[in-house]
Order: C-alpha cells, then sequence, then structure tokens
C-alpha cells in the first residue's frame, strides 16, 4: 500500500529556490556564452565590410526584420534543444549589426581605447545591477511597463534620427537608452530571483538585449566625443 507525504514548507521553500539559482546560473553562463558570437560577428563584420556597406535606411531594415525574427524564433524554440543554438545566431547577427559603429570608433585615433572603456563602462553597469538584484527585497514587476513604454519611445526616436541626423538627439537619446537598459538588467535579473522568469533561454535573451544597448549607447557618446577631440 502507498502512502504519500505532504510535503514541508521548509523542503518546498528550499526546492523552489535551488531551481531559481538553476536558471539563474544557466542564465550567466549563456550570458557569458553568447559574447562570444557576438565578438566574432562584430569581427567579420568590421573586416569583410558587409554593415559599412549597407545605407543606413537598408541597414535598419536588415536590423529590424533580422533581430524581431530571431527574438520570434528564440521564443518558439526555447523549451526545445534548438532554443540554445537558435540564440547564438541572434547574438552572432547583433555582432555583425553592430560592426558599423565599432568599425567607425576604430577609426578614431583612440578607437580601440574607446571600445575597451565602452566595454568595461558596460560591465560595471552590469555588475552593479546584478548585486543590486541580489541586495532589493521589494518586487519590481511595475517597472516593466514603464521600462518598456520608454524603450519602445526611444526607439522610435532611434529610428527617426537615422534620417534626421541630429547629434545632439544622438547624444540625448543614448544617454536615455544607458539609464533605461541598465535598469532593465535590474528587472530582468530580479524577474529571475522572484521566480517570475522560469525559463534561462529568455532571461539572457532579455538581458543579453539590455547589455547590448548598453555597450552600442555608451560607445556612441564616446565615438562622440573622440571625434570631437580630433
Amino acid at each position: 500500500m502507498n502512502q504519500s507525504f505532504p510535503l514541508h514548507p521548509a523542503s518546498t521553500g528550499a526546492a523552489l529556490s535551488a531551481e531559481r539559482n538553476r536558471v539563474l546560473r544557466n542564465t550567466y553562463w549563456l550570458l557569458a556564452l553568447s559574447m562570444v558570437p557576438t565578438v566574432l560577428g562584430a569581427w567579420i563584420g568590421v573586416t569583410t565590410g558587409i554593415a559599412r556597406a549597407m545605407s543606413p535606411g537598408i541597414g535598419l531594415i536588415v536590423f529590424l526584420v533580422g533581430a524581431f525574427g530571431f527574438m520570434f524564433a528564440i521564443e518558439k524554440t526555447k523549451n526545445s534543444a534548438a532554443g540554445v543554438p537558435v540564440l547564438l545566431a541572434f547574438t552572432f547577427f547583433m555582432g555583425l549589426m553592430l560592426a558599423r559603429l565599432v568599425g567607425a570608433v576604430l577609426g578614431l585615433a583612440n578607437g580601440a581605447g574607446l571600445i575597451m572603456t565602452a566595454f568595461a563602462g558596460t560591465g560595471a553597469i552590469f555588475l552593479g545591477m546584478a548585486t543590486l538584484s541580489s541586495i532589493i527585497r521589494r518586487d519590481l514587476s511595475a517597472m516593466g511597463k514603464w521600462l518598456f513604454i520608454g524603450a519602445i519611445m526611444v526607439l522610435v526616436a532611434g529610428i527617426a534620427n537615422v534620417f534626421i541626423g541630429s547629434g545632439a538627439l544622438m547624444i540625448t537619446l543614448s544617454v536615455l537608452v544607458i539609464g533605461i537598459f541598465s535598469a532593465f538588467i535590474l528587472y530582468d535579473l530580479k524577474r529571475v530571483r522572484d521566480g517570475h522568469e522560469t525559463n534561462y533561454i529568455s532571461a539572457t535573451l532579455g538581458v543579453y538585449l539590455s547589455i547590448y544597448n548598453v555597450f552600442q549607447a555608451l560607445l556612441s557618446l564616446l565615438g562622440l566625443a573622440g571625434s570631437r577631440d580630433e
């Protein structure tokens, strides 16, 4: 005769905590791995000139179609064995799309130094937000709606500025992007810690996009400052 015993609340809590830690650990590992195809894509893009060969308008279309297409595919495959390869293919594509900016900054006198400064700054922001996510106890779910609205607004303004070409607007947008997506890093990591996000591929995608946007915005600001110093 089989008997079933109710789980003790302590054992249930320990199991939930272990699962959240597993998702967080896998997110960090996959996030680190995703940097490899990103760097490779950027290097290939710079050396071949693929991104530079496209006009700003065509480049924007390729970026939007490719990025949203990949994100749709990642959502569809996140619970299957194909999820990780699709995500890594997406990060390679994002690296290719970053090549135009990286190539332009490398053309400056201290281009390599500016890229390393942007990389270090992005790393510092990530570490800061990751630390905050482990310290803050309150639920940050309400932030999501406002951050999403802010992201849509800067996306629309950024698309418009591709055709306007305003340096002042680019600086303003870059500062806003750094603020909004730094907060997104905190928000997404806190969601994992609180058990609201249980899929590490989805979690990695969210944090990766925030890191990518922060790095791109920092590099744009440094590139503008560097070009004015020459």
